[in-house]
Parts: structure tokens; sequence; C-alpha cells
């Protein structure tokens, strides 16, 4: 390939982007279901306001387990955020896949593909979350590509 076509087709691609900032999150235990999973799975309801380069507001629920060994556990969730990033409006989704392993954690949280929306769509990335003397922030690497 010549440089121009290289060129050509790097141009046609999406740059990545990182946005970074603070936000706040309420955890708030929720009752196990009756006859839905295993009583020992905590349940959680997530409620997120975040601030700086992703002004968004979200909702989810998280599933935990605990284990024996004080510093293991693991937890998955799902949430929904609303809100601008780098001044486009929409929704995304964001998954999360967490583990404590005796005091060393382990975290993805990735968007979930194609649920991005409106000035959103073809949203992609992952998310890093930084816990510093209580208080919470993310660095989020990111692309937009809104073709299919």
């Amino acid at each position: 390939m010549t440089r121009a076509a290289a060129a050509g087709t790097a141009g046609a691609m999406s740059m990545s982007k990182r946005a970074r900032g603070t936000f706040e999150v309420k955890i708030v235990p929720q009752a196990p279901e009756a006859g839905v999973g295993d009583p020992t799975v905590g349940r959680m309801a997530l409620d997120k306001t975040f601030s700086g380069d992703l002004e968004a507001t979200s909702k989810g629920q998280m599933l935990a387990v605990r284990t024996e060994i004080p510093a293991s556990a693991g937890y998955v969730a799902l949430e929904r955020v609303t809100g601008t990033l780098d001044g486009k409006t929409g929704t995304f989704a964001l998954q999360h896949s967490g583990t404590m392993n005796r005091g060393k954690a382990g975290l993805v949280i990735s968007v979930v593909p194609d649920s991005g929306t409106s000035e959103l769509a073809g949203l992609a990335g992952t998310m890093s979350i930084l816990i510093a003397d209580g208080k919470h922030s993310y660095d989020f690497e990111y692309t937009v590509d809104p073709s299919p």
C-alpha cells in the first residue's frame, strides 16, 4: 500500500479520545428477590453523577459475592449512562466485571457494543476507575464511529 493510500485509510478510522473527571456514586443494597438466585449474592442499586469531560448521570444494578477470605470478592454490574460526552449528547451502557483476589483488584469496564444512542451512536471504549482519599475519578478511553 502506498503512503497516500495508507494515509487515506487512517483518516477514515476513528481517533481514540480520552475523557477524565470525577463522579459521585450512591450504592443502595437491595433485598434478595424471593425464589430468584442465591440469597448470598448481594444485589445493589447504583446511582451516579459524572462531572468533567463526561457530564452525565447513570442508574444501574450490581451483583456481588464475598468469600470467606476477607480480601477476596467479585462483582458484575450494568448501568445506563445519560448525558454529554465531548459535546455529544445521548445514552450508552457500561458493563463492569470486577474481582478482588486477596487484596489485588482487577476491573474491566466496557461500553456495551451498539448501546450508544443519538450523537453517541457508535460509541466504544473502556473506563478505568480510580479511588483516592474516598473520592472517585474516571479515565475513559473511547471512539465514536457512527457507521455500522
